[in-house]
């Protein structure tokens, strides 16, 4: 297994994987090639590498808008992470790519997209629905039903209150408290939640 960002949400990931599973981590990508090695696993070139020894990758980079780019450069077979401390209903689906970190819950009939991040004690309730490349930060929480659109960001601590529909590319600052739909391509803070930039 090979990892791509060697960055500090590299150190979760791999602590995700560690928990979990007894699947070794060979070797992380990153376009710095000054890192030589992040938690004693060495640091590759990607364009030079020979991607034949590469049986699953992981992208281990935060920000939304660079996983998404990095995905549509690599074609690879994209793994799944799922801390051992994550809990995860037996009637959720996560799909390929995504990473659900420690304490982290998901609960029934949640649906999560490609290569997203559910973050440390975050929670997804009941029928929440989050399209690709969404990152739902550490102790934000998302109430029964809420959809989440492509790209969008949930700040640390923001609270959803249920059947909200929240389009792509927001970002919803720390602490914000969702209590009204959302349109896409904006920047919301504060309680209850207000547009402060497009």
């Amino acid at each position: 297994m090979y990892l791509y960002g060697a960055s500090g949400h590299c150190k979760v990931i791999i602590d995700s994987i560690e928990s979990s599973t007894s699947k070794k981590i060979d070797g992380i990508f990153d376009d710095n090639t000054t890192i030589k090695e992040l938690l004693s696993i060495p640091v590759f070139d990607y364009d030079t590498f020979d991607k034949e020894l590469i049986d699953e990758l992981i992208v281990s980079v935060g920000i939304n808008s660079v996983r998404k780019f990095i995905v549509g450069r690599i074609q690879a077979n994209y793994g799944t992470v799922i801390h051992s401390k994550a809990y995860i209903s037996k009637y959720a689906f996560i799909d390929k790519g995504t990473a659900v970190m420690a304490h982290a819950v998901v609960n029934a009939s949640a649906k999560i997209g490609k290569h997203c991040i559910v973050n440390t004690g975050a929670i997804v309730e009941h029928d929440c629905e989050l399209e690709d490349f969404v990152h739902i930060s550490p102790n934000a929480s998302l109430a029964g039903n809420v959809k989440v659109g492509e790209g969008s960001h949930i700040g640390i601590g923001a609270q959803v209150i249920q059947g909200i529909t929240i389009g792509k590319w927001v970002t919803i600052g720390a602490g914000t408290v969702v209590i009204r739909d959302i349109p896409d391509n904006g920047l919301y803070v504060g309680n209850p939640a207000r547009e402060i930039k497009k």
